[in-house]
């Protein structure tokens, strides 16, 4: 019989996902038979000051948010041994998933996630934070099309200004997902919204085309692109986008961030009054 295993008192059930400094189990709390997602970091990291500072950071920005769209955050535990993040158990797995597995949720549903996504993130934004991080991996889609955002730890609070930021940030090193990150975000400048509508674009062009907006042969020859290459209109790149559509999507990734949507929520709104594709029925509520 195998060995009961818990951490903070939850039973580790199953494994959901390993990344490079944790582990998400479902777990399940023993006193009340719920199901919870149990965020914690690997052993060789749970003692490493910097990992538990963006841990507790993801926690406390998590715990922030309360959106339909954004993964609950019940509680955190800032432990020496195992510290981990309790989290909404969602089942279904993420948007890359799902485009790499060409799911049908994704093509019958697409309009209905890009809005639920896009809320989320308006929500995220209207209490003052930036992503930073926004990408299929961090968008949880589960088989009836319902989403939940989710990995805040490099989320940063909206800076609509240089000032010092600027001169400060340029000596650290960038931090982000390259094939989604706006210029700004790649020249370390101060980021408001728009870095997040950039990123937003770049998922939702993976999403419809199925492929981002940029491929480089060497990670510098990628953000090289995003400064200075114009991305090819989604309906070149998929002949069943609309051309409003397209149209919006470029708007979205314009290099320069005065030339995009100014939020999110006139993101979500565009996206109610168009169709993704020309063979969808357009249904007013978004769903």
């Amino acid at each position: 019989m195998a060995t009961e295993v818990q951490v903070g008192g939850y039973r580790l059930l199953n494994l959901m996902m390993t990344g490079q400094t944790s582990q998400v189990w479902e777990a399940m709390e023993p006193g009340s038979g719920r199901h919870f997602a149990l965020k914690v970091l690997l052993p060789e990291h749970e003692k490493d000051s910097y990992h538990r500072r963006l841990l507790f950071h993801e926690a406390r920005v998590g715990m922030s948010m309360h959106h339909p769209n954004i993964i609950k955050m019940p509680r955190v535990s800032e432990s020496k041994s195992n510290p981990h993040i309790i989290m909404e158990f969602f089942p279904g797995g993420n948007l890359k998933m799902r485009l790499v597995r060409k799911h049908d949720v994704v093509r019958e549903k697409a309009r209905s996630i890009i809005i639920q996504a896009g809320s989320g993130l308006a929500h995220m934004h209207d209490k003052g934070w930036v992503h930073r991080d926004i990408k299929p991996d961090n968008i949880l889609v589960n088989s009836a099309g319902e989403v939940r955002l989710i990995d805040f730890a490099l989320a940063q609070r909206i800076r609509r200004s240089e000032g010092w930021f600027a001169w400060l940030g340029r000596k650290k090193r960038t931090a982000g997902t390259r094939s989604y990150m706006s210029p700004e975000q790649i020249l370390n400048r101060a980021l408001d919204e728009r870095a997040d509508v950039y990123s937003f674009g770049a998922a939702v062009y993976e999403i419809t085309t199925g492929r981002p907006p940029f491929r480089g042969m060497t990670p510098n020859d990628l953000l090289n692109k995003h400064l200075k290459e114009k991305p090819v209109a989604p309906l070149v790149a998929n002949p069943e986008v609309t051309e409003e559509c397209s149209n919006l999507l470029l708007r979205m990734l314009a290099k320069d961030k005065r030339e995009r949507p100014k939020t999110m929520h006139e993101v979500t709104s565009a996206f109610r009054q168009i169709k993704i594709y020309k063979t969808d029925k357009l249904e007013m509520d978004g769903r």
